[in-house]
């Protein structure tokens, strides 16, 4: 019995040093062994057994050049992940806490189409075109001529995040912030809405910095990235 948590304690030492190895190649693209146990500081011949053991199970590959890299295993571990993301249940607790921050309502929109949000959202930050054929007009204040949403697309996309006031619904307003998938693709739409009277000039600016700070955390929680505002 006692001499169970020291052989704990070492494999967890042992698991530690093998993602450190890890993280150094994520930082540094191919590396070889010595430097790989500078970067770590662990010595160079537990580094070059760990690496044998890593590229053994596909997590890291050597190249011609003898120096190591990254390897195909974990994409595939990466995937695996992603498919039983359920992104509504992960960003739950971020939302809440927003509410609770901003005092309004707060929404999490997933790319998939045109109504996927609000007004310019997708078309910006989802680097799509604009819908095809008629604009539709759901108040006075809509943008239905093409060329006007065009414009207002490029502005929005310059500062990275999006406002409106009585384009969707007369008395709706709401500013929303794209989260990004690794690759810079758009992974979903985070964004504050209430009622206009309420959720006026002062208060969406009061809202912007905790959204913002909300799209980078849930980007954090998702192993995504999100692009900073301008």
């Amino acid at each position: 019995m006692p001499p169970a948590p020291r052989q704990a304690a070492r494999r967890v030492a042992a698991v530690s040093r093998a993602l450190a190895v890890m993280d150094a190649l994520a930082a540094g693209g191919e590396l070889g062994t010595n430097e790989i146990a500078r970067r770590t500081g662990v010595n160079a011949s537990t580094v070059s057994r760990l690496l044998a053991t890593l590229a053994s199970a596909g997590y890291v590959d050597q190249a011609a050049n003898g120096r190591y890299r990254l390897g195909i295993r974990l994409v595939q571990l990466g995937n695996a992940v992603v498919d039983r993301l359920d992104l509504r249940e992960l960003a739950r607790p971020e939302l809440e806490r927003l509410v609770g921050e901003v005092g309004e309502t707060a929404t999490l929109s997933v790319a998939g189409g045109y109504e996927a949000v609000t007004d310019e959202g997708l078309c910006t930050f989802g680097g799509i075109g604009l819908p095809p054929g008629p604009l539709r007009r759901y108040t006075a204040r809509t943008i239905a001529d093409p060329r006007a949403l065009a414009r207002d697309v490029e502005r929005v996309r310059a500062r990275g995040w999006a406002d409106a006031v009585g384009e969707r619904e007369d008395d709706l307003a709401g500013i929303a912030a794209p989260v990004r998938g690794s690759r810079g693709e758009l992974a979903a739409i985070i964004g504050v809405q209430g009622p206009a009277v309420r959720l006026d000039a002062k208060a969406r600016a009061a809202a912007l910095e905790p959204l913002l700070a909300s799209a980078a955390s849930l980007s954090e929680r998702l192993g995504f990235v999100v692009s900073a505002p301008a």
